[in-house]
């Protein structure tokens, strides 16, 4: 794990999948920062330190859907891609789509992973606490 604490940038725009997911994401501790925005823009502004995120903290990884109000996801991702400081960042999409269209698109802007919302609560629990263990223990992040 990082020497500091983990922070994940979820972006989601859903009220019932952002709590769920905040709630197994943080643990039970509360040992990971999740900041939770639930629009493109916003999450881009967060990212590149613009407005009332000036100073804002590096997430560790980005939680991203896809369908957002003001910027979409895959834009989100591609910006993120574009930008020199934030290119190695890792960036998750986690969606309800199952298009082939948006896996290849998420896929060609270079997302690590692009994981599918189960319908199943219990699905959907266990596929948020196996993401938190695999991106706090197992994975290395070149930066603290």
């Amino acid at each position: 794990m990082a020497n500091r604490p983990l922070t994940i940038l979820l972006v989601e725009d859903e009220p019932a999948h952002a709590e769920m997911i905040k709630r197994v994401l943080a643990g039970p501790r509360g040992e990971l920062e999740i900041v939770h925005l639930s629009d493109g823009e916003s999450a881009l502004d967060y990212l590149f330190q613009r407005g009332s995120y000036q100073g804002a903290t590096r997430p560790h990884m980005v939680l991203l859907d896809l369908h957002l109000p003001r910027v979409q996801g895959l834009d989100v991702l591609r910006q993120i891609r574009e930008s020199e400081t934030l290119r190695m960042l890792p960036v998750v999409v986690l969606t309800t789509s199952e298009a082939e269209q948006d896996v290849v698109r998420a896929y060609e802007h270079h997302a690590n992973s692009y994981i599918v919302k189960p319908l199943d609560f219990r699905k959907f629990t266990d596929l948020m606490t196996d993401l938190r263990y695999y991106w706090t223990e197992w994975n290395c992040y070149p930066w603290n």
